[in-house]
């Protein structure tokens, strides 16, 4: 389905390590075995049998299924100057994320057959696993769907239309109706940009000293709720929400899934992490779509990551070339990135201050995000399964530096920031793609 490094043929014993697996229910220490680029076996320390290739020391470090991020965006086709296949990968390794999902919001838009197979092309250098998310409307335009069937045959898991919501109700109705038929997940940017047209933060006291139009909380409630309804008008519509960043749009998710239907969610580390005051003086690294939210919903966000309403941390890794953000925060694009700094923020934010399990947290960058998008063979390290691999430390305190980043772009608003919780290798299909210096 996507470009894999399933190839190695080598053998690889990780020993010593606690393994955390939510998927296999297992919090307790372990050693892997790989071989072929698979999980061979799985046992208490010193029990497997025979020797290996190679052998990785994780003593004292937490070893994981491979983090999957179901939100990236990698600007190619297109857009190269701010972000590569090859550079986002890199990136998305030293995060400790053995797969990414990329959006297709790229120029020219990937809503073709080619441009999915295209992405997946071993010419672009991808360092981990690749998994396109193709357009749900032909040009991202909102109006006539892509080629559902084709798309998920060329390789896409998702189709999504991100950057731009699908407003129309018959739109939105056709694709999550065409999505169930083949069982293909659809991906809303869920923001009434009827209502946001201009606004450029969240509404709230910090829009309001800075002058600046604000984005109501009810521009991405309604679109959720809108979208919960549809869905369940039809068994077996999967329907994801891509950065969920408001208390209401939890509201409504919490009701779909009561209703048993098929309702997934994302949410990201700055929203879990930030409110709209870290704007402060117009700084266009804290400028993002959706934009930092209210106290209240930040609230909302920890208590939801906390109680299982919402099934996986995603970043929404958004690079910019630095004269894109270098501009009045009015004409400076949205986004940031995120890949390096997710599991320093969740570790130090979620699990040391909000005291959240660290189970829990892996659950959300493994087993959460491999259901999404029916990613088989992921999110665990059952026997059989590909042999993705985050070793981390979640003690480990270090200082998180833009210039050092593997990304092309370096528009992030936790540039010097000290995290707790850092990734020291990072193993795909058995194979060491990033080892921490």
């Amino acid at each position: 389905m996507a470009q894999d490094k399933s190839k190695s043929s080598g053998s690889l014993l990780i020993k010593g390590g606690r393994l955390i697996d939510p998927a296999a229910r297992i919090d307790a220490p372990m050693d892997v075995l790989v071989r072929g680029g698979r999980v061979a076996e799985i046992a208490p320390p010193r029990k497997i049998r025979g020797g290996a290739d190679k052998k990785f020391d994780a003593r004292d470090l937490i070893v994981a299924p491979g983090f999957i991020d179901l939100h990236v965006h990698l600007r190619e086709p297109g857009q190269g100057h701010k972000e590569t296949i090859a550079t986002g990968t890199a990136a998305a390794a030293a995060g400790g994320f053995t797969s990414v999902c990329c959006m297709p919001n790229t120029s020219p838009v990937v809503d073709s057959p080619e441009w999915v197979a295209w992405l997946r092309q071993p010419e672009r250098g991808a360092l981990v696993n690749l998994f396109p998310i193709a357009a749900a409307t032909r040009s991202s335009k909102g109006v006539v769907l892509s080629d559902f069937g084709a798309l998920q045959r060329a390789g896409a898991v998702a189709i999504t239309d991100d950057g731009k919501p699908i407003l129309n109700d018959d739109v939105m109705r056709d694709a999550l109706r065409h999505g169930a038929e083949i069982n293909l997940t659809v991906v809303q940017h869920a923001e009434d940009t009827r209502a946001t047209e201009g606004c450029s933060m969240n509404d709230g006291p910090t829009a309001f000293r800075l002058g600046l139009r604000g984005m109501k909380a009810s521009a991405e409630a309604s679109i959720v709720d809108r979208d919960v309804q549809l869905a369940q008008q039809f068994p077996g519509a999967r329907l994801h929400v891509a950065h969920l960043s408001t208390a209401d749009a939890l509201k409504s998710v919490r009701r779909g899934k009561r209703s048993k239907a098929r309702v997934t969610c994302e949410v990201t580390p700055h929203h879990f992490t930030l409110t709209d005051e870290a704007v402060g003086e117009y700084d266009s690294n804290f400028k993002m779509n959706p934009p930092l939210r209210s106290a209240s919903d930040h609230e909302a966000i920890l208590v939801a990551l906390a109680d299982g309403t919402v099934d996986a941390i995603a970043t929404d890794h958004a690079p910019h070339a630095l004269h894109e953000k270098q501009v009045e925060f009015e004409r400076a694009p949205f986004g940031i990135t995120g890949l390096e700094t997710a599991l320093g923020l969740a570790i130090t934010r979620l699990h040391r201050q909000q005291k959240i399990p660290l189970i829990r947290i892996v659950e959300l960058f493994t087993s959460g995000p491999a259901r999404v998008f029916d990613l088989r063979g992921r999110g665990s390290l059952a026997r059989g399964n590909f042999a993705d691999v985050t070793i981390f430390d979640p003690r480990k305190r270090w200082t998180f530096e833009a210039a050092k980043s593997r990304s092309k772009s370096k528009n992030t608003p936790f540039d010097g920031w000290q995290l707790t919780g850092k990734v020291l290798a990072t193993i795909v299909s058995g194979e060491v793609v990033y080892r921490s210096e």
